[in-house]
């Protein structure tokens, strides 16, 4: 295959995928973990230990000593963190402050701008936030989300946005929220968000909707499985085809001195740098 699609027996051997181009986030429950080391092996571009939604209430003081544990013995991950509004969201950027393998955070049900600056600030103003939007609301706020101090990347929660608005998960009636978000981080200087996952086991499902996440804008999705990691980082890769062009392109664009011909080569050209910087990253040959 033309991405990298290897067994990964250990961390050392991962492709290390920038966050601010990273397809896949895998979500890992704080409570299961047996699974944080094959998440870490896994195909994941970034991996999310999770005390949030995955966390029973009763639980989230326990999940978050793990967390802490983990990070603080050795081990590298995202944290999705509970919303500003709980009892819980205090708790959570203390204990993670400062932990070396803290790489940043996913702050949950995110429907202020203020909401991420005050998590950035009260994690040392160190630590990347990813804001995740879930309701009407959020969708609402999400330029000045994607504006706020702190803020890395604009996330989807799509399944509670549906509980919110009553909206259907038909590609039509989600691709509202879906631009919001792509024009969101762009209005903010952002890399493009981060879709919602998709739950089930149907590969053919999952590509389809992550399809549609690519050719809205997002670049890259949130995911439950490790099963689901290759389709996803296929989908939001480049394809082979894409990059045979833009090496084309550029070989071409040298060949004659960088001169401009007409109007169409300097949007060419940006598209042809940025498909050979991400083939780069991802690891994609063209054929």
């Amino acid at each position: 295959m033309a991405i990298d699609d290897r067994p990964r027996t250990s961390t050392s051997e991962r492709r290390a995928v920038p966050a601010e181009i990273s397809r896949s986030w895998l979500l890992v429950a704080a409570t299961a973990e047996h699974g944080f080391d094959r998440a870490a092996r896994s195909r994941a571009d970034q991996v999310v230990l999770d005390i949030e939604d995955a966390v029973d209430p009763k639980r989230k003081p326990e999940a978050r000593a793990t967390v802490a544990a983990r990070l603080a013995g050795g081990g590298s991950a995202w944290v999705r963190i509970n919303d500003v509004t709980t009892p819980f969201w205090a708790d959570d950027v203390e204990a993670l402050r400062g932990l070396p393998g803290l790489r940043g955070v996913v702050l949950a049900k995110t429907e202020a701008a203020e909401q991420v600056t005050d998590t950035w600030h009260r994690l040392g103003g160190t630590h990347p936030v990813v804001a995740l939007v879930e309701s009407a609301l959020g969708i609402e706020e999400s330029t000045a989300i994607a504006r706020a101090k702190g803020a890395f990347r604009l996330a989807f929660g799509s399944g509670d946005y549906r509980r919110d608005t009553g909206t259907s998960a038909d590609t039509l009636a989600m691709a509202y929220p879906r631009s919001r978000l792509v024009v969101a981080s762009r209005v903010g200087d952002l890399p493009g968000p981060i879709d919602g996952p998709t739950v089930g086991t149907s590969h053919p499902i999952l590509r389809e909707q992550a399809q549609v996440a690519v050719a809205l804008g997002l670049t890259g999705k949130l995911c439950l499985d490790t099963d689901q990691l290759p389709v996803i980082n296929e989908v939001i890769s480049p394809t082979p085809a894409d990059v045979a062009w833009a090496r084309d392109f550029l070989d071409d664009f040298e060949a004659r001195d960088r001169m401009v011909r007409d109007g169409s080569d300097l949007p060419r050209l940006g598209r042809a740098q940025k498909i050979e910087r991400l083939a780069q990253a991802f690891g994609v040959e063209p054929r």
